[in-house]
């Protein structure tokens, strides 16, 4: 896999030049001061199981993470720059399992997994007053309507611009625009798109507030549109009522409204949410909602939740992995039926769900949290022969340890599993486990 030199040597350009400019405006500015940097080891097994005959995958990598996050500069308008430098190391991949389809790690030109991968990126970033806007290649946004994933080895990134803004109190203005993102297997950028599609945009405009009306209750509204795709609302409501000593109880309100846009529905800009049923073929056309319910007491933690897909089509998001094979598979979505495995967002999908967590701090063991979660979704609507609904379900297990004193304090593992069945869905049957080695060390 080529390394993307146009996109390397502009995130060099720009983290010259910014560079430059704020060391300039302040000898003695905060920008160095307040400056941080650390570097991150993530050692990560993946073993998917297909359970109806198909090909296996089970490969095992490293990736380290270097992160430089400077200050501002002094002045009305402070500066700084954010650099990033990723590597990803293949260390085994066993022989006939490594499909040559860059989940993972990326293929060289034999279909075989590269040694190694990497990218350099870096963004600019200003702020005034209690704005802050950020310009470059390793945007990570975690919003209702884009989510970065970072579910393997290397994290996915996007290049674009943003603005925060928190100028009025217990309002949280963000806006902007993203080109291009990069994928997790990947050291090459591409355009933007949904699943099914081979074309891609170069614009994905979007804006939201978040309202905090009280300290227990927080109104959301976003808005997007990846042009040539969809546009998108969306509306929130998270609510935490205390009950009492480590007790409360949680409502999480979702819903989502996406259209058709520009050229979507043609040849290349069609819309195929896991072969799902559309009542007009590679269109968005889509209203989800979810409310999702916790109670927690010391530490446990009983989630029950339902989710509901309308029948004209399935939930869309962002979504590069039908483009040229460049590792750009791989993407996430604010709801909680985003599992190990599956989605549970095809058209006509109701999905019941619940998870029970608990975190053992609770019983003097801080650091071990451990959760298991069952979802079971119906109705679906298909395209099969004879277009009788379907049904699919999936159970997740979690576990996290985090060494919490001593030499190795931070040093985390995870273990997760999933098991998913399809019941005549176009998905395979699968159970998955991923083994995760997680260490940051912070030297400024």
């Amino acid at each position: 896999m080529k390394n993307n030199n146009k996109s390397l040597s502009a995130s060099i350009a720009l983290a010259g030049l910014t560079m430059g400019v704020t060391l300039s405006q302040a000898a003695h500015a905060a920008f160095l001061e307040d400056s941080k940097a650390s570097v991150s080891a993530r050692n990560f097994y993946y073993d998917n199981d297909n359970r109806e005959g198909g090909a296996d995958q089970r490969e095992w990598a490293q990736g380290f993470r270097l992160d430089y996050l400077s200050g501002f500069t002094e002045g009305a308008v402070g500066f700084g720059l954010d650099v990033q430098a990723l590597v990803g190391i293949h260390l085994d991949g066993g022989k006939g399992l490594h499909p040559d389809n860059n989940s993972f790690t990326p293929s060289d030109s034999d279909g075989s997994a590269v040694d190694q991968w990497s990218r350099l990126g870096a963004t600019a970033k200003a702020r005034f007053s209690r704005t802050e806007a950020r310009y470059g290649s390793t945007l990570a946004p975690n919003l209702p309507i884009l989510v970065a994933n970072d579910a393997r080895v290397l994290p996915q990134t996007f290049e674009g611009g943003m603005i925060t803004s928190k100028e009025i109190d217990n309002f949280t203005f963000i806006a902007g625009q993203l080109e291009h993102a990069t994928g997790r297997a990947s050291s090459n950028r591409t355009g933007l798109s949904v699943a099914g599609g081979t074309e891609d945009s170069n614009q994905f405009r979007f804006g939201g507030v978040d309202w905090n009306v009280t300290k227990d209750l927080t109104l959301q509204y976003y808005y997007s549109n990846l042009e040539d795709f969809y546009k998108q609302h969306f509306l929130g409501l998270v609510h935490v009522l205390p009950i009492g000593d480590d007790q409360s109880f949680k409502t999480d309100l979702r819903y989502f409204d996406s259209r058709s846009d520009g050229a979507n529905g043609t040849a290349g800009y069609l819309f195929n949410n896991n072969g799902g049923y559309a009542r007009t073929p590679g269109e968005v056309d889509n209203k989800t909602w979810s409310a999702m319910f916790t109670y927690t007491l010391g530490g446990n933690a009983l989630m029950l939740g339902h989710q509901r897909v309308s029948d004209d089509g399935g939930f869309v998001w962002v979504n590069q992995g039908n483009l040229a094979n460049e590792g750009a598979g791989g993407a996430s979505f604010y709801l909680f039926t985003d599992s190990v495995i599956n989605q549970f967002a095809r058209a006509g999908e109701n999905t019941t769900f619940g998870q029970y967590s608990y975190d053992f701090a609770a019983m003097g063991v801080p650091g071990l949290k451990a959760s298991v979660a069952y979802l079971h979704g119906d109705d679906i609507k298909s395209v099969a022969a004879g277009g009788a609904d379907q049904k699919e379900w999936e159970t997740d297990m979690r576990v996290d340890y985090v060494i919490q004193t001593g030499a190795l304090k931070g040093f985390g593992t995870t273990v997760r599993h999933g098991t998913y069945r399809g019941g005549g869905t176009n998905i395979p049957d699968q159970d998955q486990t991923r083994l995760i080695f997680n260490y940051t060390y912070n030297f400024m």
